[in-house]
Order: structure tokens, then C-alpha cells, then sequence
């Protein structure tokens, strides 16, 4: 199975030339360090930054630079800080063309379950509500499997709903797949060593399988 890093580096393959791209808290924040060098892009966290480069090392920590999970970052030449009122005007706004969220539940129609748990406190939703009724493609980065080995990969969704057909793409720690049209999860690549059946033994919801699925590849 991939590690979190591992599914960060397989998404940043995903992303495009020029484009402005709002990263989630969890493993999405990691895919600032492996943005390709070819490739310029604009990282923008709600809380008011826009320029975000790779996580600092331990002679470049600045408590003050912190992105929206509250973890320290740099910021590149070029870079804006804001008030979060200008950062959700530009997500509503629909000038953040790529999303890449963590969710707890991912439906088969592209419905995310990302902001509550029901009993558990949580302190807000968040801007994730605003993001995915903003971007124009967002790609969940999660687990596959709970803790407890249930799928995440779901028919319908049971925990609270944040979007509903929204989300384009999924990369897990087992799998590349595509959120078809139609509704379905259509597998495109799969982690090393893991096999269809096994990705397939893990998705509840209806997993498409055309031909011959590669391995993803790493540099």
C-alpha cells in the first residue's frame, strides 16, 4: 500500500501548467513538495495565502507562515497573504481551478463526506463546503479503508455530506480511479503488488475494471 507521501507525489502527476490549486489539510498539504519543477502552479490556502511553497526545513520554520491546518509552510517569490474574507471571494469566485481534498467518504455518484462525524466535536466545517461548489476538478486524496477495514469507497455516503457529484478523481493507498458520469469508480492504476481483486474486495461502491490496470510508477 502507498504511504501518505506516496499518494501526495502520485497526485501531484495530476496537476497543470498555470493553474491555481487549493490544498486540504491532511495528505493534500503534502503534495506541495512534489510539484514537478517543470510545472508553475499557484498554491492558495483559505486562510489568506497564495504562493505556497514545499514545508520548511528546520533553518526555515517561521511561526507565523501557516496554512489552513495549521502547519508551517514557505512561501514563494511572489507570494500574497490576505484576509480570509479575499481568499473565499476568490474560491467563490471559481478562480481555483484544482481542488485536492481528504474525505472520510467518497460515493460512487462523487458525493464527499469530509466535514463531521456525527458524536465528535469538531470546531467548523471549514472552507471545504465553499471548494467544492467553487472548483472546477477536484481530486479526494484518502484512505481506502477505515481503521476498521470497512470501505470508504461507498454505494451512498452515511456520514454528513459536503458536496454532492463533485468529486473527479480519487487516488488511495491501493488505487488511481476515476468518478465516472454515469456514477461508478473506474479503476485506472493501481498501487504496487496490489491486485485488481483486492482493490475490488475493498470498494463497496461499483468499481469498473476495462482491460489491463498498470501499477502506478514513481521516479
Amino acid at each position: 500500500m502507498l504511504s501518505k507521501n506516496q499518494i501526495a507525489q502520485r497526485i501531484a502527476k495530476e496537476v497543470k501548467n498555470g493553474q491555481y490549486i487549493n490544498l486540504g489539510i491532511g495528505i493534500p498539504t503534502l503534495v506541495a513538495n512534489y510539484i514537478p519543477e517543470n510545472i508553475n502552479v499557484v498554491l492558495q490556502s483559505e486562510n489568506g495565502l497564495l504562493g505556497i511553497g514545499p514545508f520548511p526545513t528546520e533553518d526555515q520554520i517561521d511561526p507565523d507562515l501557516i496554512n489552513a491546518g495549521k502547519q508551517t509552510i514557505t512561501m514563494v517569490k511572489g507570494s500574497a497573504l490576505f484576509s480570509s474574507a479575499e481568499s473565499f471571494a476568490m474560491i467563490r469566485g471559481g478562480h481555483v481551478q484544482l481542488t485536492i481534498l481528504g474525505a472520510m467518504e467518497v460515493s460512487e455518484n462523487g458525493d464527499i463526506a469530509n466535514w463531521k462525524i456525527p458524536g465528535k466535536m469538531v470546531k467548523g466545517m471549514g472552507g471545504a463546503m465553499d471548494l467544492v461548489a467553487s472548483a472546477e476538478n477536484i481530486i479526494v486524496a484518502m484512505q481506502h479503508c477505515s481503521k476498521d477495514g470497512q470501505s470508504k469507497l461507498l454505494k451512498k455516503c452515511s456520514l454528513p455530506i459536503t458536496g454532492i457529484r463533485c468529486v473527479k478523481k480519487i487516488v488511495t493507498d491501493l488505487a488511481v480511479l476515476e468518478v465516472m458520469p454515469e456514477g461508478g469508480f473506474k479503476l485506472l492504476e493501481r498501487a504496487p503488488g496490489i491486485s485488481v481483486e483486492e482493490i475490488q474486495s475493498k470498494t463497496e461502491g461499483r468499481l469498473i475494471v476495462e482491460g489491463e490496470i498498470p501499477e502506478m510508477k514513481f521516479d
